[in-house]
């Protein structure tokens, strides 16, 4: 299935696998491009040395194209699309609007850029700064979310920007790739589908808890915007977390992740601006990087954040990441062929 999607990047099928920070390091994002899919790395969580590395890995496990996550407003970012640059990634992948210094950076290294949005003016705005595609994520998607479902934003991007569109938020099989591409989408990414297969790193005890979970839930205080996660005991709890943990939490994702404290305060300073958040948020948001390290690294599904969208209710298996691709590609043909004429 050829589309504009494929076209641009090279893979065989239009699917995605999203850059799902601590769960899509080099194995899952290496098994997603082996299978014809697009892997991307999740480097957000990740210093650029681990970056490098997990670059390096997936380079020695498939000569496919696969992908980098990275957020654009983090104080090493102009760092990290060097070493993209240098490892030649095929396709650089952005959580929030790249800058548009970045995007041309990265398209005169001949890197496909496409940044996540999640409402059409972020869509027209990267547009006009040159990204080469871009990922619409609708409110049933899990981690940050918007309020607008996938079947009301999708159609309005595609009619408003002439790059390939991809859509994100409640994907899982290949009916919904059919319905994507009926709307004008070139292909669909997802996150919770490719957590729950083989090839996911998460601890098992933590995948038990995703497919035992039928119900999400979008909160405010996993760092202080609104983020779908799986409804638990924990996360009812954190409206009472107490803005120390936040900051411990925040130095200790420093010690992980090799950022010093100037560059947090940076950071943080730059999220305050591009999100109008308060410091109390902002110094909250220090909870996020390790709430879902306790999930997704350490098994502690009773002490952390596991971001989640509303798909988990439908999903009850474990496939590869090439066994889930060739179900979804071979349902989108019987469901293409069931179409009248």
């Amino acid at each position: 299935m050829r589309t504009a999607l494929t076209e641009l990047v090279g893979c065989r099928h239009p699917i995605v696998q999203t850059g799902m920070g601590y769960v899509a390091g080099a194995r899952l994002a290496a098994a997603t491009s082996r299978a014809g899919g697009l892997g991307v790395i999740a480097a957000a969580t990740m210093s650029v040395e681990q970056m490098t590395t997990a670059i390096r890995e997936v380079g020695e496990r498939t000569d496919a194209p696969f992908g980098v996550n990275i957020r654009s407003d983090a104080d090493d970012a102009a760092e990290r699309v060097e070493v993209m640059i240098r490892e030649g990634v095929r396709v650089a992948s952005f959580a929030l609007a790249p800058r548009q210094e970045l995007i041309k950076r990265l398209k005169d290294a001949g890197i496909v850029t496409i940044p996540s949005v999640g409402a059409r003016r972020h869509a027209e705005k990267v547009a006009a700064w040159g990204a080469d595609a871009v990922i619409v994520q609708g409110g049933e998607g899990g981690g940050h979310t918007g309020p607008v479902a996938t079947t009301l934003l999708l159609p309005q991007v595609v009619d408003a920007v002439d790059i390939p569109v991809i859509a994100a938020g409640g994907f899982f099989d290949g009916r919904g790739l059919v319905a994507a591409l009926a709307y004008g989408a070139a292909g669909i990414a997802m996150g919770t589908r490719f957590l729950l297969t083989s090839d996911s790193p998460v601890p098992d005890e933590v995948k038990k808890a995703y497919l035992g979970a039928s119900e999400t839930v979008v909160t405010t205080h996993v760092d202080g915007v609104p983020h779908r996660v799986l409804r638990t005991p924990f996360v009812d709890s954190l409206q009472r977390t107490r803005l120390l943990r936040a900051v411990r939490n925040g130095l200790r994702f420093r010690a992980v992740s090799g950022l010093s404290i100037a560059a947090l305060v940076r950071e943080g300073r730059r999220m305050k601006h591009g999100r109008e958040l308060t410091w109390a948020q902002v110094l909250q948001a220090g909870n996020t990087p390790m709430l879902l390290r306790a999930a997704m690294v350490d098994g502690r599904a009773d002490l952390g954040v596991m971001a989640s969208g509303q798909v988990v209710g439908v999903i009850d298996d474990l496939p590869s990441c090439a066994e889930l691709i060739e179900r979804v590609m071979a349902e989108a043909e019987r469901t293409l062929g069931r179409l009248p004429r």
